[in-house]
């Protein structure tokens, strides 16, 4: 898909990212041959290559943190190493475990360089000394004709005083140990990286699943351990805790779908029984519901699918859908039934009457979801299952509804003579209602223009609305956490990090609505932080986090020294560093050019107050020590560059000399200069190097130090140097406003050369919403195909569709008024839409063309039809809409994407069937007169 680099350093790192059709297996393979071709092209003192295969979503989903208020972090991140680190390896369903604020033990060497100039050693004497006394080696065994031993020499070092011992050199017969030149002791390797968990020091440790493990048993796995660790590391002072759980969303938004779910079917109760006033009757189809979802697990079984929150989101969905197919049924062998047949023969008689439109409905609804299986890209992935567990339950109801539905009919049903007050008052309402829709009917059917001008208006209105509409890759959703992303300044210290983290901290205290805050320095670089603001449960909370995150941004905008912007996580399983706004710009120029040029786009963007937090890649004031070697004068001491450049990297960065044992486990031995001699450029001169007639020469006449600025990091995309521009949205402020300003910026301030491009989830936004447009397309077309075949018509299809843009205005409506946007879940709501509204004009046609068989005129056929049909078409809207409510209503975990699907649904079915009921009788007549001219043409021709 495209390959990405970043250059710092000492280090580069080369992304490789493979569109999802692509096996990961055989795409590793191919970048190790890749590499393995110029393995040989670079420099011998580089490092082997490390290939490693990583998931898009290779993050921890839990952080445990260990703290201790009697042990260092030294020895903290030690037990959480040795002691905790291997069990968490392997538990089912791990992948690996990243630790963070993680300090290695080491045997630090800390040299003196005035003491070791003064002694006529260099760094060079003292790395050799220590390569040479601190071995291990194999010593053999001693055999016998009755025994055998073996032979152990131990020639390895493991303790401080035992390597302050070390000579290093005999100079004038006196040995020159290494305690004389240094001190030795046991530290941390490196200090890069920080941890504070509510407040307090700490290590923290976060177990990342494997591709195909279910976070949520790994969760649950982890958090089982945690009561034990704590028992087991109490006599250590160590205390842990769960610092951040992501699971904890997953978890209750499925809680939050089993609650709509039974909601759902409680509504769907009700209305069957408001229009079929019986409870024998209502139990028919609400038997529908366990058996087609019993049959609809059994179909996600056999294709492997999971229960998660997009399954059951189209479980919840198939409540209203599984009882159409039987409510049609039911209602046409009901009526037959009141009419005064018996119930076996008006089971026979009503499924030989509807059999033909439950099947072509089940079709067409199915046909819908076909298209989103072959949805390109990421979000095509996820919505694959949601589509095809959709598909598979709209099958499974219309096999049962002409199967079951009938069966129960003949043994329930019963004509009932005498009715209640209540069912006799329902009853006549439900009549006059037919009645006046009859009258009404009739009226709409002599306004032929009428009709088509609302039909003219409708379909116009929802032009207007879906092109104005904002769009979005997703809503933002209340995850139950506030990510912050904390970046200062080039050059910045871990500790200046630290500082800024602090307060980012104390600010995410303010919240009351907050129980944990989780803070990272030091990750990726130890300019940058991270901090995790947990709130409380939903149920314990009136405000969602997107109001937090709109409260605490000014403070957090207003702090001098870094760039902190708050952010909800994403919610389709991005990285959660990835930022709305990711807008790449590419160039064969030179990143100083490149930076000027961005910066015009970026002075544009940042007039806009809806982009927050505007950042770029490319930073060139990283503060930076230039050595320049003289060559000439180097070669005229005998010093050689060589040597030169491994006392200073020995000196000022530390240099890994060897390896020593403790406890078991292999830790490094490094040597380097005290840190208060190396603290200023000038102490680089402060270095002395021997040349070849044994005599000590300082740096200072052999080198230039100079104090320059350069990148931070150099960034590729595509294979050409690239800048990126990212940022934070205002609340109600979406990726498709932004994406149109930043390419209108684009256009205006760049020159040939230059070209655009962008990453994250602004790129899946874009595919998406291209994808999800031809996917919207091709569902009209494979409707179209499953209803010709089924009438044998190209006419009537063409009639039933025309219900579409009629269901179009009322979901924009309701998603405008709503706040909605369209995203991905939104636009499944629209395709979902289109099968459910062409269920009605099937109901119509269908009818209408077996009463034309019988005889009747096309007039009075099809407002025949339509009346007959409207109890049906009621009654599974109804189902439909009222099944729906719950997912509109929705509140908790992941409220935000269901109440999206639920308003299209609610507003589209709602509005697109009080229009159907009156628009597609007029326009079947209009078809009937089209095709009655051109009967007459032809005869007069």
């Amino acid at each position: 898909d495209v390959i990405t680099s970043i250059s710092r350093a000492e280090q580069s790192q080369i992304t490789v990212t493979f569109r999802l059709e692509k096996d990961a297996d055989s795409a590793a393979a191919d970048v190790r041959d890749r590499v393995s071709r110029v393995r040989a092209k670079l420099p011998k003192s580089v490092d082997e290559p490390v290939i490693a295969k990583v998931e898009a979503d290779a993050n921890p989903i839990i952080w445990l943190s260990f703290s201790s208020p009697t042990r260092s972090a030294l020895e903290v991140s030690d037990i959480a190493n040795r002691v905790v680190k291997p069990r968490l390896q392997v538990l089912p369903g791990a992948a690996d475990v990243r630790i963070n604020g993680e300090r290695k033990y080491a045997m630090r060497v800390w040299i003196d360089r005035d003491r070791l100039a003064a002694y006529g050693l260099t760094p060079a004497d003292v790395e050799s000394a220590i390569g040479q006394q601190n071995v291990e080696l194999p010593a053999g065994r001693v055999e016998s004709q009755q025994r055998e031993f073996t032979v152990t020499a131990r020639t390895d070092l493991n303790r401080p005083e035992e390597f302050g011992a070390i000579i290093v050199k005999q100079v004038r017969g006196y040995p020159v140990r290494l305690r004389d030149v240094g001190r030795v002791e046991v530290d941390a390797a490196s200090v890069r990286s920080s941890v504070r968990f509510n407040g307090e020091s700490a290590v923290a440790i976060g177990v990342i699943r494997q591709a195909t493990a279910n976070p949520l048993t790994l969760a649950e796995a982890v958090r089982e351990s945690v009561p034990v660790l704590n028992a087991e590391l109490a006599s250590e002072g160590v205390q842990v805790n769960v610092s951040y759980d992501s699971t904890v969303f997953i978890d209750r938004s499925i809680e939050a779908v089993f609650k709509t779910i039974m909601e759902a079917i409680i509504l769907v109760a009700v209305v069957i029984f408001f229009f079929l006033h019986s409870a024998r009757a209502s139990v028919i189809p609400l038997v529908t519901i366990p058996v087609s979802l019993i049959g609809t697990f059994t179909l996600m079984l056999i294709a492997g699918f999971s229960i998660n929150t997009l399954t059951l989101l189209a479980l919840v969905l198939a409540i209203g859908l599984v009882v159409d197919d039987a409510i049609v049924v039911l209602e046409n062998i009901f009526r037959h039934i009141e009419e005064g047949m018996k119930p076996v023969e008006a089971a026979v008689q009503g499924i030989r009457e509807i059999g033909f439109a439950v099947i072509a409905m089940t079709l067409t609804l199915a046909a819908v979801y076909a298209p989103v299986s072959f949805t390109t890209g990421r979000v095509g992935r996820l919505f694959v299952e949601f589509a095809l567990t959709l598909a598979g339950a709209v099958i499974v109801s219309g096999f049962v509804a002409l199967t079951l539905s009938p069966m129960m009919c003949s043994r329930l049903l019963r004509h009932e003579e005498r009715r209640g007050p209540i069912t006799s008052a329902i009853e006549r309402f439900l009549d006059r209602l037919s009645e006046n829709y009859r009258r009404l009917l009739e009226w709409t059917l002599r306004r032929g223009l009428l009709i088509g001008g609302v039909f003219t208006a409708v379909a116009v209105l929802s032009g207007v609305l879906f092109v104005n509409m904002k769009q979005e890759l997703s809503p933002i959703e209340d995850r139950g956490v506030i990510f912050t992303v904390i970046s200062g300044p080039d050059g910045a210290s871990l500790e200046y990090t630290e500082n800024y983290a602090r307060r980012i901290e104390s600010i995410g205290k303010t919240l009351p609505e907050v129980d944990r805050v989780f803070v990272v320095a030091g990750n990726p670089t130890v300019d940058q932080a991270v901090a995790f603001l947990r709130t409380v449960d939903w149920s314990e909370r009136d405000r969602k986090t997107v109001e937090m995150i709109r409260q605490i941004q000014p403070q957090m905008a207003s702090i001098p020294g870094v760039l902190a912007f708050p952010n909800a996580p994403p919610s389709l399983g991005q990285s959660i560093r990835d930022r709305p706004v990711s807008f790449v710009v590419t160039s064969s120029d030179s990143y100083d050019a490149m930076g000027r040029t961005v910066g015009l786009i970026v002075a544009d963007v940042m007039k806009n107050p809806n982009f927050l937090g505007v950042d770029t890649d490319l930073r060139l004031n990283k503060p930076e020590l230039s050595i320049t070697v003289n060559r000439e004068r180097a070669a005229d001491m005998g010093v050689s560059v060589e040597a030169i450049g491994r006392a200073i990297e020995t000196m000022m960065g530390g240099r890994q000399v060897t390896r020593f044992k403790r406890a078991g486990d292999q830790y490094d031995v490094i040597v380097q200069v005290e840190a208060d001699a190396r603290n200023t450029p000038d102490d680089i001169n402060k270095i002395f190097v021997r040349n070849q007639a044994n005599q000590m020469v300082p740096l200072s006449s052999l080198v230039r130090v100079q104090e320059t600025i350069g990148p931070r990091q150099l960034n590729h995309f595509g294979q050409r140097r690239s800048i990126t521009i990212s940022a934070n949205l205002a609340p109600g402020y979406t990726q498709g406003e932004a994406l149109k300003l930043l390419e209108e910026s684009a256009a205006k301030h760049l020159t040939a050369g230059y070209a655009t491009d962008l990453s994250g989830s602004m790129r899946e936004f874009v595919r998406a919403s291209g994808s999800l447009g031809i996917t919207f397309v091709l569902a009209l077309l494979f409707i179209y195909l499953v209803l010709a075949a089924q009438f044998e018509s190209f006419k009537d299809p063409v009639m039933i569709m025309l219900t579409v843009p009629l269901s179009m205005l009322g979901a924009l409506a309701a998603l405008q008024a709503t706040g909605g946007t369209l995203n991905v879940y939104s636009q499944i709501g629209l395709i979902t839409l289109v099968g459910l509204i062409t269920k009605h004009g099937i109901l119509i046609v269908e009818f209408t063309n077996q009463l034309r068989e019988q005889g009747r005129e096309m007039r009075d056929a099809v407002v025949e039809a339509a009346v007959l049909r409207l109890r049906p078409i009621l009654m599974t809207t109804g189902a439909m809409v009222l099944g729906a409510v719950p997912l509109a209503l929705a509140r908790g975990a992941g409220a935000e994407s269901r109440s999206q699907i639920g308003w299209v649904i609610v507003g589209g079915m709602t509005l697109g069937t009080l229009l159907t009921l009156f628009v597609l009788p007029s326009v079947v007549l209009f078809f009937d007169r089209l095709r009655s001219r051109r009967s007459h043409a032809l005869g007069h021709a």
